[in-house]
């Protein structure tokens, strides 16, 4: 898969909670720090104190081959219950434009919450790449006849990111309040 082509990945778990409380899990933006293997801390911006359209704020991340940088999301869509999606932007423009230009956007996120039929809930997690340029465009630009490789690599590294994040809503969810 090439850069190009929008590659994307996702994880799905079922959660044995109803829609309403894994969607206040979901919400608490803050609380995926904890889970995830490269956020570090959410900084909402603007007076921002949730998810909601337009809201945005930085992530500060860690990858221990990377290093330490930031990212500004801006919450695109919010369907209590349902769907919460947002897209990174990158706020310091060390790859291109820092706009919110849907062509700028560094990647799209998002959780699709569905009832699961045998009861609790279905949280799906998903990423889409692009189309604007990010720091994987950093490594295609040196080794550009391995980027698939490189690709293959990031898509397989932010899955596990997922798993670790929708192991720690589950967890969460179903441990009752």
């Amino acid at each position: 898969m090439r850069y190009a082509d929008r590659p994307s990945t996702h994880r799905e778990v079922h959660i044995a909670a109803e829609p309403s409380r894994v969607w206040e899990v979901v919400t608490d933006v803050e609380a995926m720090a904890g889970w995830s293997p490269e956020l570090v801390r959410v900084e909402w911006q603007d007076g921002a104190d949730g998810p909601a359209p337009g809201a945005r704020y930085f992530g500060h991340n860690r990858n221990p081959l990377v290093g330490e940088w930031r990212t500004l999301s801006h919450i695109t869509e919010v369907v209590p219950e349902r769907t919460l999606t947002w897209c990174v932007l990158d706020p310091d423009g060390r790859y291109g434009k820092a706009s919110e230009d849907p062509a700028d956007r560094m990647s799209t996120w998002s959780f699709a919450l569905t009832p699961a039929p045998e009861g609790g809930s279905v949280l799906r997690q998903s990423v889409t790449v692009g189309p604007g340029r990010s720091g994987l465009n950093a490594y295609i630009d040196r080794a550009p006849d391995q980027e698939e490789a490189i690709i293959a690599y990031r898509l397989e590294e932010l899955g596990k990111g997922m798993d670790a994040t929708l192991a720690g809503i589950k967890e969460t969810a179903e441990r009752r309040p």
